[in-house]
């Protein structure tokens, strides 16, 4: 998390290998995603699910786009598991996929089904929009912290330092905003409030591995403490 993160990174054999492995995940990430939301929904005319599944694709895009470039390491760091994961992460994003898939199920059904009713056109506009804005952020983060990994370790394996750039400089943890908007604001989009109820849940499982994985960093990696002092806030200024 400090300003060299942000530099260029060269491209190894190795590295292209992992954003090869990366952008594939991605690709058959979204594609689960759609058949996740409309298997259960049983049509495909259904407009707020291709919504979703838009914020993804381009999500993706984006990213590839921004950090092949300039972070390609990063990319390779997300797309396999190493050494060094903390036991309660691993068991904690299981949870997560697990939460996230019923919320994906649960609002194909209410589709399917009619469970929700009333939720105005205004409300599903603006929930998008957040949805968008939270994996925006989460980009802008990615983009500035070269060590952004999928899972909470400390990568000593390569040169893991404090970034104070970006939106680091407000908050210790701006992906995770962007990851609470995105989770609360969804299933609003997608006109279900059955689904808002695993779209809580994974916010709070949100909130607990920021609380886990900053204490982490405060033990393990040298600089995080003086950061700390600098920047006081680990989600929202002001409150936490």
């Amino acid at each position: 998390m400090n300003d060299n993160a942000s530099v260029k990174q060269e491209m190894t054999p190795e590295v292209r290998r992992g954003v090869v492995r990366w952008l594939r995940r991605e690709v058959i990430g979204v594609l689960f995603v759609a058949a996740t939301l409309f298997i259960p929904a049983g049509r495909w005319n259904w407009v707020w699910g291709w919504a979703l599944v838009g914020i993804y694709a381009v999500w993706v895009s984006a990213n590839a786009l921004i950090l092949i470039p300039r972070s390609p390491e990063l990319l390779a760091e997300r797309a396999q598991r190493k050494k060094g994961i903390k036991d309660w992460d691993a068991v904690l994003m299981s949870i997560v996929g697990v939460v996230t898939l019923c919320k994906h199920i649960v609002a194909g059904l209410d589709v399917r089904y009619g469970w929700t009713v009333g939720i105005p056109l205004w409300l599903q506009i603006v929930t998008l929009a957040i949805a968008a804005l939270g994996y925006a952020l989460g980009t802008w983060a990615m983009a500035v912290n070269a060590f952004f990994s999928m899972m909470v370790r400390i990568q000593d394996d390569r040169g893991h330092t404090v970034v104070t750039d970006g939106p680091y400089q407000f908050v210790r943890h701006p992906g995770y905003v962007g990851v609470i908007a995105f989770e609360l604001a969804t299933p609003v989009m997608l006109g279900s409030l059955w689904a808002l109820i695993a779209g809580v849940l994974g916010a709070l499982l949100v909130v607990v591995r920021t609380a886990l994985e900053d204490r982490t960093l405060q033990k393990e990696l040298e600089g995080y403490t003086e950061y700390v002092q600098q920047t006081r806030y680990r989600l929202l200024p002001g409150v936490w």
